[in-house]
């Protein structure tokens, strides 16, 4: 599946760029003959590299696809200056004192700049002593850590190894409660120092491992302070026992189920499912009953296979309408994740807008082209969303699977085979946006909650006077002009930033 993807979003760039330069071979003007750049593409890839020469040969520099005599500055990625030595070793360079070896970080400056800036120390790639071990008494590795922090999360590259998870887990606890009381700064403040903790590469043992890192407020601390004295949270404990978090926590499982809908709900004196089952009175919406009836299912977690079975059964149809279209798994799935508890899907089409009629031929085209593949009572949602104006259809999708065996279960027990499903009730949201706004679309509808999205806001804000405008552009208010982008890597390029992977966003 992955091969699939990877093929289609390279096709789309290609396409992408015979619309915008119908003369691909054309050479662009060379405006700083002194620097003469070579990217390393050694843990970086093919595509990524060449969407960076393009880039840069764009913006007037000069970039050399092979390393020869000519090369000035050796631009490289999450290498360290003995990898990079290692490498030229390899390429039979004698004297690599000629070559200006540097981060990625002063190739995005460089970028943001329009121009070449000064190499730095800061940009440099320079032999340094050993680093003490982290975690020893005398070790100052904490603080260091700390001064490598980013204040965004969509800067920290954080991978699914997470080495404080007894204090995340207090963290998504305490979070969840505030959402529950619709109190939004002190949930994200609790989710912002989660995925801060989410990030260091070690478990943190004492106070002072935490000093000088982003997000460590005073609530935040106390948390943390209690669980590295008794080995667990009160607070985060009291919340698990109280009744109304209890009753909120079940109601919200429910597909269709809000925090309004748990309030309303709890006022009228009902605490469990059993008991909302039971109430004759209550009105559901049909997304709600669909929640109710399929609640097992729903529940359960879905796996990487049942996301690529899915994803196969959601790009075949859509495809039969749209042949051009890309569709791209997106959520926890594209950022690495092997579980899930439902499959998010961008669909945008490089032709004419066609898309435009696409959720909403016949009400839904799914009721006339798979109804034996989608349930019936799959609910579309044309409402504007918080995040964006695209849009969406949230459904239950019926993937057929194997009956169970019998031969597993006690011969003793009678099974009604009528009973035995051999389907799985899945939920899966669609997401439909136009071409020219898929790069950002893809940006914010990967996540994960507190990076992307909400954090470039953030940050672009005071630092660069660009704002992100509803996943689809971002506005410069010095030049009052939108900025286009036909690939993530572009949108962290109109930034300054250095370009985060899908499987490091999972802070």
């Amino acid at each position: 599946m992955d091969k699939i993807r990877a093929s289609a979003v390279f096709s789309q760039r290609k396409r992408q760029k015979g619309m915008h330069s119908p003369n691909l071979s054309c050479s662009h003007e060379i405006k700083f003959n002194k620097v003469v750049i070579f990217i390393m593409q050694r843990k970086m890839g093919v595509t990524r590299r060449m969407f960076l020469m393009e880039l840069a040969r764009r913006k007037g520099f000069r970039v050399e696809s092979e390393l020869s005599d000519s090369v000035t500055h050796i631009v490289a990625e999450n290498n360290s200056y003995p990898e990079v030595m290692d490498w030229l070793r390899g390429q039979a360079v004698g004297d690599s004192s000629r070559f200006e070896l540097l981060d990625i970080s002063w190739f995005t400056a460089c970028m943001e700049a329009g121009r070449p800036v000064d190499s730095e120390m800061k940009y440099r790639l320079m032999e340094q002593s050993h680093s003490p071990p982290l975690n020893t008494p005398d070790s100052e590795a904490p603080s260091f850590v700390a001064s490598k922090v980013s204040q965004y999360s969509c800067q920290r590259k954080t991978t699914l190894n997470n080495c404080n998870k007894k204090f995340t887990d207090a963290f998504e606890i305490m979070a969840e409660n505030y959402e529950f009381k619709e109190n939004e700064i002190f949930c994200l403040e609790f989710l912002r120092a989660a995925s801060v903790l989410k990030f260091l590469p070690f478990p943190v043992t004492r106070m002072k491992d935490i000093q000088g890192l982003p997000c460590m407020g005073g609530r935040v601390r106390d948390v943390i302070e209690e669980i590295i004295e008794e080995g667990e949270s009160s607070r985060a404990k009291e919340v698990l026992n109280d009744e109304r978090y209890k009753s909120f926590k079940q109601f919200t499982s429910v597909f269709g189920v809000g925090v309004k809908t748990s309030e309303k709900w709890y006022r009228m004196g009902l605490r469990t499912l059993e008991e909302l089952k039971a109430d004759k009175t209550l009105k559901l919406s049909k997304m709600q009953k669909a929640g109710f009836l399929y609640y097992e299912d729903l529940v359960s977690c879905v796996s990487k296979a049942e996301a690529d079975a899915v994803s196969l059964i959601v790009k075949n149809t859509v495809c039969t309408f749209l042949p051009d279209a890309l569709v791209t798994i997106t959520g926890g799935f594209r950022r690495g994740k092997k579980t899930g508890h439902d499959i998010d899907f961008l669909i945008t089409n490089p032709g004419p807008r066609e898309d435009d009629e696409l959720l909403h031929k016949d009400l839904l085209l799914y009721y006339d082209i798979i109804e034996s593949t989608f349930l019936k009572e799959q609910i579309p949602s044309r409402k504007v969303d918080a995040m964006d104006n695209f849009q969406k259809c949230f459904a239950i999708l019926k993937l057929y699977q194997p009956r169970v065996d019998n031969s597993s279960y006690n011969t003793s027990k009678k099974i009604d085979m009528a009973e035995v499903k051999d389907w799985k009730a899945i939920r899966v949201d669609l997401v439909i946006t136009p071409f020219e706004q898929y790069a950002y679309a893809l940006l914010g509808w990967t996540g994960s909650r507190v990076s992307n999205h909400n954090s470039l806001c953030f940050l672009s804000i005071p630092n660069l006077f660009l704002l992100l405008q509803d996943h689809s552009e971002f506005m410069d208010f010095k030049k009052m002009v939108f900025l286009k982008a036909g690939s993530e890597e572009e949108i962290f390029a109109h930034l300054g930033l250095d370009y985060v992977e899908p499987w490091e966003r999972n802070a």
